[in-house]
């Protein structure tokens, strides 16, 4: 079989604000991001990150946070995109460290990997809801970088 390939379809800038923390629970150490707003851009997609979305985080360790990010995409005809977004983030914990506290780090230090999924009552943008897309990411003190590419 062949093996897949990845195809660009969109990129994402997200600004954050600072992490709301809930605290160390049975389950791990509990952070929520905000997600202001964006911009989307790109190839097979374009449009805005809508404010109101979040970024739950629970922190497993020192190096390893699963990430599950919940937003709305609004494209520039006014359809909307719900998006489910779930993955990792890991590297070595004194770079986690610098994250955190809001230093930026060199991003091909950290291994920041998601899925996402889409949901959308728009027939033109219903290709979203048929393939697997996958992003790599970058997290900035203020916002979060995030490459998209269906999984071909």
């Amino acid at each position: 079989m062949p093996a897949p390939r990845l195809v660009p379809v969109f990129s994402i800038a997200a600004a954050v604000a600072p992490a709301v923390e809930v605290g160390v629970t049975p389950l791990g150490e509990r952070r929520l991001i905000p997600i202001l707003g964006g911009e989307v851009t790109g190839p097979r997609l374009t449009g805005t990150v809508l404010p109101g979305g979040t970024d739950y985080q629970s922190i497993r360790d020192e190096g390893l946070a699963d990430i599950h990010a919940r937003y709305v995409i609004e494209t520039p005809e006014g359809a909307r995109i719900y998006v489910e977004n779930t993955g990792i983030r890991r590297g070595p914990p004194d770079l986690i460290a610098r994250l955190r506290r809001g230093e930026t780090v060199d991003a091909s230090q950290i291994y920041f990997r998601t899925v996402p999924r889409f949901e959308t009552a728009s027939p033109d943008h219903l290709w979203l809801m048929r393939s697997i897309f996958v992003c790599i990411g970058t997290r900035l003190p203020d916002r979060v970088l995030l490459d998209v590419y269906e999984v071909d």
